[in-house]
């Protein structure tokens, strides 16, 4: 008996081994299923307004049909010679992020990268989100001293709850409902980016700020243009490499209007800091930039002007979304608000580090938030070298994008996936379920990862927390999707009607 024990494990080991030494060959690059490329044209055929079964705005939506359609690895020349691959598998995407090298490369914002390497006396390189190699680490390390510590980011707290509670007194509680809040939101996340960025308060929702030709308004509508075009100008035809297209002159006009600001905030931050022992020693996120041996004027410049650029979008879309589920979802909202309460006893108590620390719920819908509508469909890396993906090889050089928001909405990771239920990311909750860490990547993942990750997640915290404790939410507009621009932006207007709250 144990003879045929020994020669049972004998054979299973054996069997292990043969199967250790023979995987399953590869299948080779030019085998990956996908769109059909035609010449001079690629698949951009198939993103024609009336022909076409893609949008260059959903991308969501085409990567969910292509997942149907072609499976977890598809292929496509949109432009003729240039693939890039789609991958949908967790295991996909961890294999990718394992693989990115140290200084991983991306291949995006190519007009904003010759808008700037166009400059070379303004700008030393395209900035942290085109530049790829050790120009980018180099100002990559810099800049990141400040903005990855927890403790750092935490001194933007007070002045973040000082800003967003004038905002609930003078702009949420003075209108109760409107036709539209995500303006309103966008001079909010503008007047926090500038206070952080410069220890400097820029409008104070003044009723004069909110004219189409004030400087608020021209500033966030530049960053809107160029965040606008970046996509089609990375995706479409590259004519504007020669000639000034109508997109491409959108995103100087934008980008002039934004770098004079940063220059002239930097300037008046160089003078005071020369003028007075004090001022060298407030917190802001430039007094930080100018700290730094590693880097020069034109590097702050370009980092200063990337803060405003992505600051104001990112976080006005993200609260956007946040607060439309909140809204759509009495009993999310409900539980809290119970937490909100229970944190600030008041409805203008602060919002300080310890509520913060405690405020676990809240971080779960900002999580749930994050899954449903990330800040982008994916992550885009150019291999270093050769990979496999679901049995497929793709080359060194080949641009790969993961779709993660396409994956997240999958009933094969997510019980309910298209529910909006925060408790799934609770431990103690029923809901809770253990999934893939390279599921939910709203930020990205590695040392490529959004520098300011932590500032962004503070923001949405505070106001989230600060609102729901001053108001009872509903929805009043129709159920709301996003478009893919740089950053997923709603498709529609954000149609909150705010009951204040008597205790």
């Amino acid at each position: 008996m144990r003879r045929a024990t020994r020669h049972h494990r004998k054979s299973a080991v054996l069997s292990r081994s043969l199967s250790t030494e023979a995987p399953p060959a590869c299948k080779e690059f030019n085998e990956i299923p996908g769109p059909k490329s035609l010449p001079f044209i690629g698949t951009l055929y198939q993103y024609l307004p009336v022909f076409g079964k893609y949008e260059f705005d959903r991308l969501h939506r085409n990567g969910l049909a292509k997942f149907r359609q072609y499976g977890p690895v598809v292929r496509e020349d949109i432009v003729p010679g240039v693939s890039v691959v789609w991958i949908f598998k967790p295991e996909d995407v961890k294999t990718l992020y394992q693989n990115e090298g140290r200084h991983p490369e991306r291949r995006s914002h190519l007009a904003l990268q010759k808008y700037r390497l166009d400059k070379p006396d303004v700008y030393n390189t395209g900035g942290l989100l085109p530049t790829n190699g050790s120009d980018w680490w180099r100002i990559r390390k810099a800049f990141q001293k400040h903005l990855s510590k927890v403790q750092c980011v935490k001194q933007y707290v007070n002045s973040t709850d000082t800003v967003v509670g004038e905002f609930v007194e003078q702009r949420v509680k003075r209108k109760n409902h409107t036709r539209d809040f995500g303006p309103e939101l966008s001079r909010l996340f503008l007047e926090l980016t500038y206070y952080a960025a410069f220890d400097k308060r820029l409008q104070r929702f003044k009723d004069e700020e909110w004219h189409c030709n004030s400087e608020c308004s021209r500033l966030i509508r530049a960053a809107q243009d160029i965040n606008s075009a970046i996509l089609k100008t990375d995706n479409g035809p590259q004519l504007w490499r020669r000639f000034d297209t109508p997109m491409y002159r959108n995103i100087k006009k934008g980008h002039e209007h934004i770098e004079k600001i940063a220059i002239k905030a930097i300037n008046e931050k160089l003078t005071g800091i020369q003028a007075s022992t004090t001022e060298s020693c407030k917190s802001s996120l430039l007094n930080e930039y100018l700290r730094s041996d590693d880097t020069d004027f034109k590097d702050v410049v370009g980092m200063t002007v990337d803060t405003l650029l992505a600051g104001v979008d990112t976080g006005t879309y993200s609260c956007c979304f946040g607060l439309y589920y909140l809204s759509t979802n009495p009993d999310a909202q409900r539980k809290m608000y119970a937490e909100a309460r229970a944190l600030l006893p008041d409805t203008d108590t602060a919002v300080t580090e310890t509520v913060l620390e405690r405020a676990t719920y809240a971080k779960a819908v900002i999580k749930e938030m994050f899954r449903m509508n990330p800040i982008s469909v994916g992550v885009g890396r150019v291999l270093p070298t050769d990979c496999s993906f679901s049995g497929y090889r793709v080359p060194a050089g080949t641009v790969v994008v993961t779709q993660n928001q396409v994956s997240c909405r999958l009933d094969e990771y997510f019980r309910r996936p298209d529910a909006f239920v925060p408790e799934r990311w609770l431990k103690d909750s029923v809901e809770y379920e253990p999934v893939s860490p390279y599921l939910v990547l709203p930020f990205g993942h590695g040392p490529r990862t959004c520098i300011a990750r932590r500032l962004s997640e503070q923001f949405l915290q505070v106001i989230l927390i600060k609102i729901v404790r001053n108001f009872k939410m509903t929805w009043t507009g129709p159920k709301l999707d996003c478009k893919s621009l740089l950053i997923n932006k709603p498709d529609g207007p954000i149609c909150i009607k705010f009951k204040p709250r008597t205790k």
